[in-house]
């Protein structure tokens, strides 16, 4: 399973990688991953007409799109839409952080899950 992943450099700079989720088990037609520590769950509803300037991310988190995508441009300007359904791990914590745009103007229910 690939999710994305938006990190930052030693210089403060936000990019965009890709991270593969490994798996650990596998038992009744499934594929698990290592449990993962995390810190709660946070629900978030965005509006069709948000767009947000720079801002580093409040936190290590995974994002959860569920019905919806963002748009969302590293400072390195490469820009990725992650679409719903899919997972980022955001972890530009510091520096100029990135951009955040809704796309289509669709509203959007997505996931925060911290991460400890």
């Amino acid at each position: 399973m690939r999710i994305h992943n938006l990190y930052e450099d030693e210089n403060g700079e936000s990019h965009f990688r890709d991270i593969e989720i490994e798996w650990a088990e596998e038992r009744n037609f499934s594929k698990y991953s290592a449990r993962m520590p995390t810190n709660g769950i946070i629900f978030r509803e965005t509006s069709g007409d948000y767009n947000l300037d720079w801002h580093p991310a409040p936190r290590r988190q995974y994002i959860v799109n569920l019905d919806a995508g963002v748009k969302i441009t590293a400072s390195d300007g490469e820009s990725r839409e992650i679409k719903a359904g899919e997972i980022i791990l955001v972890e530009d914590l510091t520096g100029k952080g990135h951009l955040s745009q809704s796309v289509g103007g669709q509203l959007r229910h997505s996931l925060f899950i911290p991460v400890e």
